[in-house]
């Protein structure tokens, strides 16, 4: 006659499973190069990349339709060359106001 099993010992097969499932659960969470606290990572990263994507297309359809101002509308080709260079049409005056300097003072 064969000595009758334990239950504790017909709950050991039992237990390690569990272990091991928990031990594999926290290694695809917290462990590995491709974890899934990287993945989430990558998940914001790639939102706040796409945020900068489509703000830097916002600044080159500006710069676009700027460009294209500049080389049609002789409007904003006058108000460029007045504000930039300083230009003056024939008969006009430039009076130019600048800033008081402070004094420089000795070392």
């Amino acid at each position: 006659m064969s000595p009758a099993r334990t239950p504790v010992l017909t709950a050991v097969p039992a237990l390690a499973a569990i272990v091991g499932a928990l031990a594999l659960v926290v290694f695809a969470i917290f462990a590995g190069e491709y974890s899934t606290g990287d993945w989430l990572k990558l998940r914001r990263q790639l939102a706040q990349e796409r945020d900068s994507v489509m703000a830097l297309e916002g600044q080159v359809d500006s710069l676009g339709r700027a460009a294209h101002d500049l080389e049609t509308n002789p409007t904003t080709q006058e108000r460029v060359a007045r504000e930039e260079f300083g230009m003056i049409r024939n008969g006009e005056t430039l009076y130019r106001l600048v800033p008081k300097s402070e004094p420089a003072r000795a070392p």
